[in-house]
């Protein structure tokens, strides 16, 4: 298996198991949670949709894509980090960009700048 399409399939993992944690507690609100994957512009998100009271809901909770061989985390609210996720899958920080920091501060993470 390429490196592509072994970090699409790690990416993938990471984000099921999220999302089937979270499908653990009861959805009382009328929001759901939604996994999207998008392999052929490798854009990959995990966000909630939907209506809790007479208020619109829309939050992406975690949106990675994949840019020039390597992940770029655009958005990612999740307690440990989708990062920690990454590494613990073997994907080298060099291929890791916390692209939900400016370029400028990117300098400063042990991670990759873009």
């Amino acid at each position: 298996m390429g490196k592509l399409n072994n970090y699409r399939a790690i990416i993938k993992k990471i984000l099921t198991e999220y999302d089937q944690i979270a499908s653990q507690t009861p959805n009382f609100s009328g929001v759901d949670t939604i996994l999207s994957f998008d392999e052929e512009r490798d854009q990959y998100l995990w966000f909630d949709v939907g209506w809790n009271k007479r208020k619109r809901v829309k939050a992406i909770t975690v949106h990675v894509r994949m840019k020039n061989d390597k992940i770029y985390i655009e958005e990612d609210w999740t307690e440990a980090g989708i990062a920690t996720e990454l590494l613990r899958e073997g994907v080298p920080k060099e291929d890791i960009v916390l692209a939900f920091h400016d370029p400028e501060t990117r300098k400063f993470t042990d991670f990759a700048i873009a």
